[in-house]
């Protein structure tokens, strides 16, 4: 029975570091994320940074990743950026993020 304990035990050890692993791309791709929609939306460093972790307490949310979708799509719509930044394209922005994040951190999957 131990080594089925010791396997159970490795398992849960393996579950617990890719939540985390997890949980750090998608805050790393949210600041990403946030960088590139302050970019776009003309904002200078210091507030581009504070557009960033305005968007990590969004994901954090009760909605997630909709939420943070939605008020870039409305912060886009108020400023007036180009509408060829449709849903879509935002999306789309939003996975490249997550592949970036995942490369900085080192995660091959």
């Amino acid at each position: 029975m131990s080594n089925f304990n010791e396997r159970e035990k490795a398992e849960e050890a393996k579950f617990h570091q890719d939540q985390e692993l997890a949980f750090k791309a998608r805050a790393r791709r949210n600041h990403l994320f946030g960088l590139w929609a302050a970019e776009k939306l003309g904002l200078g460093s210091d507030a581009a940074e504070n557009y960033a972790r305005e968007l990590l307490a969004a994901a954090f949310g009760q909605h997630g990743d909709e939420s943070v979708l939605a008020k870039i799509e409305a912060d886009f719509k108020a400023k007036g950026v180009a509408l060829t930044l449709d849903a879509t394209r935002i999306r789309l922005e939003l996975d490249r993020c997550l592949a970036e994040a995942k490369k900085q951190l080192g995660i091959q999957r």
